[in-house]
C-alpha cells in the first residue's frame, strides 16, 4: 500500500472510530489529560512571557498586555463557532451522534470565550478609546455572535425530544456561520476603531518577536484548553445519552467494583 493510500485509510478508520460514542469515550480518556497538561504549560509560559518579559508598547504602555487574553479569546470565539457549524452540518448530513455532541458541548465554551473577548475588549478600550463601549462594527458583530451562541444553546434545550433538539440546533448553527466572515472582515469593510490584523497580517506579523511569542503561546494554550474542556463535557454527555447502552452499564459496573 502506497503512503497516500495508507494515510487515507488511517484517517478513514479514525473518522469512523470517533463517530462511535464508545470509541470516542475511550479515546477521550487518554486524550483529555494530554490536552490539559499542554494547555497548562502553554498558558503558564505565555502568561509569564507576556506579563513579565515582553516590553511595554511604545504607545499603549503596559495596558497592551491585555491582548494576551483578549486576542486568544476573540480567536477562539470564531474558531469554536466554525467547529460547531461544521459538526452541525456533519450531523445533519450523516446523522452522526458525536457530531451533535461536539456541537452542543462547544456552544457554552464558545459563549464563554466570546464574553471574555468582549469584556477584555471593553477594559482595553477604556484607556485607548476613552470609552467602555462603542457600537463599532467589530464589537457589534462580536456581540451578535454571543447572542447567537445563546440561541444555539437555548434552541437545543427548548425541545424535550433529543433528535428534534439536535436538528433544530444544528440548522441554526449552520445558518449562523455567516457571522464569522462578517466579524473577520468588519474592520476592512466598515470604518472601525478596532485595529487591523497584527498576527495574521498580509506580509507577516506586525509585532516584534518578544511580543509575538507569548501571544502565539497563549493562542495555542487557549486552543488546547478548549479541547480539554470539550472532551470532558462530551464524555459526560455521551454517558448520559448512552446510559441505556450495554457498554455504559458495563463501564459503571467496573468503576463501582474498582472503587470498592
Amino acid at each position: 500500500m502506497n503512503p497516500v493510500s495508507a494515510t487515507w485509510n488511517f484517517l478513514y478508520k479514525t473518522y469512523h472510530r470517533l463517530a462511535s460514542p464508545r470509541e470516542f469515550y475511550t479515546i477521550a480518556q487518554y486524550t483529555t489529560p494530554v490536552f490539559g497538561v499542554l494547555a497548562f504549560v502553554l498558558l503558564l509560559c505565555g502568561a509569564y512571557l507576556g506579563l513579565f518579559k515582553a516590553p511595554a508598547d511604545y504607545q499603549q504602555g503596559d495596558s497592551f498586555r491585555i491582548i494576551y487574553v483578549h486576542v486568544p479569546a476573540a480567536w477562539l470565539s470564531l474558531m469554536v463557532y466554525v467547529t460547531i457549524a461544521t459538526a452541525a452540518a456533519i450531523g445533519l448530513i450523516w446523522r452522526m451522534k458525536m457530531a451533535f455532541v461536539v456541537a452542543i458541548c462547544s456552544a457554552p465554551l464558545g459563549a464563554t470565550f466570546t464574553a471574555l473577548a468582549l469584556i477584555t475588549g471593553s477594559i482595553w478600550g477604556k484607556p485607548i478609546w476613552g470609552t467602555w463601549w462603542t457600537w463599532d462594527a467589530r464589537l457589534t458583530s462580536e456581540l451578535i455572535l454571543l447572542f447567537l451562541y445563546f440561541g444555539v444553546i437555548a434552541t437545543y434545550y427548548a425541545f424535550e425530544e433529543r433528535k428534534t433538539a439536535e436538528k433544530a440546533m444544528a440548522m441554526l448553527a449552520v445558518v449562523g456561520v455567516v457571522i464569522v466572515p462578517i466579524i473577520h472582515y468588519s474592520v476592512e469593510w466598515w470604518s472601525s476603531l478596532h485595529q487591523g490584523a497584527t498576527v495574521f497580517a498580509e506580509g507577516g506579523p506586525r509585532m516584534p518577536a518578544d511580543m509575538l511569542t507569548p501571544l502565539i503561546l497563549m493562542i495555542f494554550g487557549f486552543m488546547f484548553f478548549y479541547g480539554y474542556a470539550l472532551f470532558i463535557a462530551a464524555q459526560n454527555m455521551v454517558l448520559n445519552n448512552e446510559r441505556k447502552s450495554k457498554w455504559v452499564r458495563e463501564l459503571v459496573t467496573v468503576n463501582i467494583n474498582t472503587t470498592h
